[in-house]
């Protein structure tokens, strides 16, 4: 593979971190800005909303420009915000800030994942999607809890120039490590033939799938704490060895789905996405006991990150014309996921279900995306069924390359 995945997975390590540590420094900063825990929260919600008006914009904004030049930038701009963060002098001036850093999220993860499969054999472009996405996995694992504790010692506004010190090591990579050569410029229909490449049922079908997908996902790891605090019997000093413990089932789901996707993409993702569900399902009994609850954890990451690659390579083969925008739009699908699932999950809870009736309800959006899945894929095969039947007279049919299903 090549070394500039490695540049890629830099940046996605930053933005990994920065995107979940906020979670974990939520009662410091609560406490140095003088406002509740959940105004505090409200900077959770910001970061997310800031990927999914940023992801598609700046996607289609920067589409003419060297796909180079736009990750540096959008790292720079990844940067700024982090650093405005930990110079905010009060909660409004962060809670911009942290809208601000959302920007560029899910534009870096559009273009990278553009950049990178453009870099590698056609029956590599998966894996190489899974390598990007590895920096993400990595720092559930390794970022978010040494940023946390940064923070808890050296207070929140140290960790926030830690994460724009690892920007300024991912702008040097980049510089250093992507071709200018593997920079292209986009198709000169502009912004209009851009937006319209988003029309297309499958590319929908293709975003709908990975909404309710990760949805199953936030509707339980949401409220993975009093899971393991209330049903398993934790202490509550556990869960964060037990949260670097998803990272781990994650990062390994992640590499895995990159590897199964590049031989079998619909199976990956049908495959991936029953997992899913069955885990879930199996939450309420996995809960009852600390070995089976964080064995669940575990493979609750797992579960969940096979699909991440499949997903993302899916949606910019519905739309070819657009595939950084179509990629980026992606990325705000993941995130509306993160907001929908977490409110779907706490529904569940509010209504008296249990601790665990979270993880039921992801269950429900799991089988809801397979459906959506077998939907997509039905409409694939009409789409392709009047082709496949056409016999040109007098001609041997051409041989065809082997299409992923």
């Amino acid at each position: 593979m090549p070394l500039a995945l490695l540049a890629l997975a830099v940046g996605a390590f930053g933005i990994g971190t920065t995107e979940f540590v906020m979670m974990g420094l939520l009662p410091d900063v609560a406490d140095d800005l003088h406002v509740s825990i959940p105004s505090a929260g409200h900077l959770v919600s910001a970061y997310a909303l800031g990927v999914v008006i940023g992801a598609p914009l700046l996607a289609a904004l920067t589409a003419r420009l060297s796909r180079r030049t736009v990750l540096i930038a959008l790292m720079a701009l990844f940067v700024a915000g982090n650093a405005i963060s930990a110079l905010a002098p009060g909660y409004d001036s962060l809670l911009a800030a942290r809208f601000l850093s959302g920007l560029p999220h899910g534009a870096f993860f559009g273009v990278g994942a553009v950049v990178a499969t453009g870099m590698v054999a056609p029956e590599r472009k998966a894996r190489s999607v899974s390598l990007m996405f590895l920096g993400l996995t990595v720092a559930n694992v390794a970022g978010v809890p040494v940023a946390t504790l940064m923070g808890q010692h050296l207070g929140w506004r140290a960790t926030f120039l830690a994460v724009s010190a690892i920007g300024l090591a991912a702008i040097a990579s980049l510089a250093a490590l992507i071709p200018h050569d593997h920079a292209h410029a986009a198709p000169a229909t502009g912004l209009r033939g851009e937006l319209a490449a988003l029309r297309s049922l499958p590319v929908w079908l293709a975003l709908g799938t990975t909404v309710a997908g990760f949805g199953a996902l936030f509707a339980a790891y949401s409220y993975v704490t009093p899971m393991l605090t209330d049903s398993a019997g934790f202490a509550e000093s556990s869960v964060t060895l037990l949260l670097a413990l998803f990272g781990v089932g994650a990062t390994a789901g992640n590499l895995l789905g990159g590897r199964l996707a590049d031989h079998s993409l619909r199976g990956t993702l049908f495959g991936g996405l029953a997992f899913l569900g069955a885990v879930l399902l199996l939450f309420p009994l996995l809960m009852r006991a600390e070995w089976s609850a964080a064995l669940g954890v575990t493979l609750l990451g797992m579960a969940a990150f096979i699909t991440g690659s499949p997903l993302q390579l899916m949606v910019m083969e519905k739309a070819a014309a657009a595939p950084s925008l179509a990629s980026s739009a992606n990325q705000a699908a993941f995130n509306l996921a993160n907001a929908g699932g977490a409110w779907i999950g706490g529904v569940a809870l509010a209504a008296g279900f249990g601790n665990t009736s979270p993880a039921l309800a992801g269950a429900a959006l799991a089988v809801l995306g397979l459906g959506v899945a077998a939907v997509a894929y039905a409409v694939d095969r009409r789409a392709a069924a009047p082709s496949a039947g056409r016999v040109v007279t007098g001609h041997l049919p051409a041989p065809q390359d082997a299409v992923r299903h």
